[in-house]
C-alpha cells in the first residue's frame, strides 16, 4: 500500500501545482486586460483562490479515496474550465492590440483599355499613351511611380471624370488609370460604361493620414462617434465612397444615445475642396474628409471614427448569432429577401440587404438611412445582452480586420469596464437629416449633373441641438 500511494502522490502534487499555476496565469491576464471594475476583480480572485485552495485539499490530504476521487475530477473540470478562460483572455488581448488609429488608408487602382482592344496586360501598354486624372494628390503620384517603373508611357491628364471618360471612348489615348472608387463613379451614373471596358491591371497604395483624434474620457464626457458604411467587400482600409454616414452620441452620465442618419447624397461642401459635392463622395478622399465635412454641416466636435463595409455587417451579424431589427414597413428587397412590418430576425446577408435597399421605397434613400439606423440599434441591444457571453470568441473572431477605429485600447476596456459595473440600460433615439431631391454638378465628378438631395436646414438645425441636448444633459 505504501508503494501505491508513492506513485500516486505526484500526479496529485503536480494537479495542485497546475491549478495553482493556471490561476494566477488566468488573474494576471484579467488584471493584464483590466476591462474588471475594482470590487468585480477582487471577488475573482478570492473565488479562484478558494477553489484552488479547496480542490487542492480534497487531492492532497490522504483521509478518503472516495473524496479524493471527487477532488481530482472536479480539479481536472476546474482546470479546463480556466484554460477555457485564458483562451478568452487570449482572444480578448489579440483584438484589443489590433485597435487605434490606422495611419494609412488604401488607394486601389486598375488600368483599363476598350474592351475590344487587343491589349491583355500592362506590359502591352509599353511606349503607348494613358489617361489620367491630374497628378494633384499623393496617391495618384505614387500610382505613376508605380507604373513607370514597369513600362514607358505618355501621361494624358483631365481635370474632371466626365472628360477623362469621354476622351478614353474617343480612344484619345489607349489606357486609363483611374482609382476604383472613381470607376465605380462612373460606372453608376452611366450604366452602359461597364461594357466598354476591361481591366487588364490592378494595385494599390498605402496613403499616410493624419490622427484626427479629439479624444475624451469616454466613461465620463459624452462623445461623437462617425460610422462610415462604404460600399465595398474585402479590405476596411481601401477608400471609397461612404453610403452610411452616421452620427453616434453618446452620453455615459445619462445612459442615453442618439443616432443621427445623414443620406449618401446630400449636397455638402467638401471640407478640404472647399467646392459642393455629394456626402458620399467625401469618403473617396479618406475618413478624415468625412469628418471634417460633417463638423461643418452640423456645426458639432466628431470625437472618434468607425469605418466599416459590407464584409464587415455579414461577419459581426453571423458572429452575434444574427439579431432583430425592427423594419417601419413590409417590403422585398431587390435580392428577394422579405421582411414583414415589425421586428424581424436577420442573418448576416439578410441584415446587409436590409441596409441597402431603398428602391422598395418611395422614400428611397429616406428610409433607408432609417433602416441603417435600426440596424445599429439592432446591434447595439444584441451585443450588450447577456447572449453575448456565448458568441464572444466568434464576435471577436468576425470583428478581426472588419473595422478601423481611432478609438484607442485604453478607450475601448475602460468603456467596458463601466458596463459591467453599472449594466446600464441605454436609451436609444434615432433621428434622419432630410432634403430636397436635385440634380446638381459635384466636385468629384464634374462635367454632368448627379442626383443629389438639397439640405433641408431645418433639419440640419435640429439635428445639431438634439446633439448638443444629448452632448449637454
Amino acid at each position: 500500500m505504501a508503494k501505491r500511494k508513492e506513485k500516486i502522490m505526484p500526479f496529485f502534487k503536480f494537479l495542485a501545482i497546475a491549478m495553482a499555476i493556471i490561476t494566477l496565469i488566468t488573474l494576471g491576464l484579467f488584471k493584464f486586460i483590466d476591462i474588471l471594475p475594482g470590487d468585480y476583480f477582487l471577488v475573482l480572485c478570492i473565488l479562484l483562490i478558494l477553489f484552488t485552495g479547496l480542490f487542492s485539499y480534497l487531492i492532497l490530504v490522504r483521509k478518503g479515496a472516495k473524496r479524493r476521487a471527487i477532488g481530482t475530477v472536479l480539479s481536472i473540470l476546474y482546470i479546463i474550465l480556466l484554460v477555457l478562460i485564458i483562451i478568452y483572455e487570449l482572444n480578448t488581448i489579440g483584438f484589443l492590440k489590433k485597435l487605434g488609429f490606422t495611419d494609412y488608408k488604401t488607394e486601389n487602382y486598375s488600368i483599363l483599355v476598350l474592351k475590344e482592344s487587343e491589349y491583355e496586360e500592362l506590359a502591352d501598354l509599353d511606349e503607348t499613351s494613358i489617361g489620367s486624372l491630374e497628378f494633384n494628390t499623393e496617391g495618384l503620384q505614387e500610382a505613376r511611380k508605380h507604373l513607370e517603373k514597369d513600362i514607358t508611357v505618355e501621361f494624358i491628364t483631365s481635370d474632371n471624370i466626365t472628360t477623362l471618360k469621354e476622351e478614353f471612348l474617343a480612344e484619345d489615348f489607349v489606357g486609363m488609370l483611374i482609382e476604383n472608387s472613381m470607376l465605380a463613379m462612373i460606372n453608376e451614373s452611366d450604366e452602359d460604361f461597364f461594357d466598354e471596358y476591361k481591366v487588364i491591371y490592378e494595385f494599390s497604395i498605402d496613403v499616410k493620414t493624419e490622427d484626427i483624434t479629439e479624444e475624451v474620457d469616454i466613461t465620463k464626457e459624452s462623445f461623437n462617434i462617425y460610422v462610415s458604411g462604404i460600399d465595398t467587400y474585402g479590405s476596411v482600409s481601401s477608400v471609397s465612397r461612404s453610403d452610411v454616414n452616421m452620427i453616434i452620441t453618446v452620453n455615459p452620465n445619462t445612459n442615453q444615445i442618439l443616432i443621427t442618419s445623414i443620406p449618401r447624397d446630400y449636397y455638402v461642401t467638401l471640407a478640404s475642396k472647399n467646392a459642393k459635392d455629394k456626402l458620399t463622395h467625401a469618403g473617396i478622399y479618406g475618413i478624415e474628409e468625412s469628418v471634417a465635412t460633417l463638423e461643418n454641416l452640423l456645426d458639432i466636435k466628431i470625437n472618434y471614427y468607425i469605418k466599416v463595409n459590407f464584409t464587415s455587417l455579414i461577419d459581426i451579424v453571423e458572429a452575434l448569432g444574427g439579431v432583430s431589427v425592427y423594419s417601419k414597413y413590409s417590403f422585398t428587397s431587390q435580392d428577394g429577401y422579405s421582411y414583414t412590418q415589425g421586428y424581424n430576425e436577420v442573418d448576416g446577408q439578410k441584415a446587409l440587404s436590409f441596409v441597402r435597399e431603398r428602391k422598395s421605397f418611395n422614400g428611397g434613400d429616406r428610409v433607408r438611412v432609417e433602416n441603417q439606423a435600426a440596424m445599429i440599434e439592432a446591434l447595439i441591444n444584441k451585443a450588450t445582452s447577456p447572449s453575448i457571453i456565448v458568441n464572444y470568441t466568434s464576435l471577436l473572431s468576425a470583428l478581426d480586420g472588419s473595422f478601423i477605429t481611432n478609438l484607442s485600447t485604453a478607450d475601448i476596456t475602460k468603456f467596458i469596464k463601466m458596463q459591467i459595473d453599472k449594466m446600464p440600460s441605454w436609451e436609444i433615439q434615432n433621428i434622419s437629416l432630410d432634403g430636397t431631391d436635385a440634380s446638381d454638378y459635384t466636385y468629384s465628378y464634374g462635367g454632368t449633373k448627379l442626383y443629389v438631395m438639397y439640405p433641408d436646414n431645418e433639419t440640419v438645425i435640429n439635428a445639431t441641438t438634439k446633439i448638443n441636448e444629448i452632448i449637454n444633459s
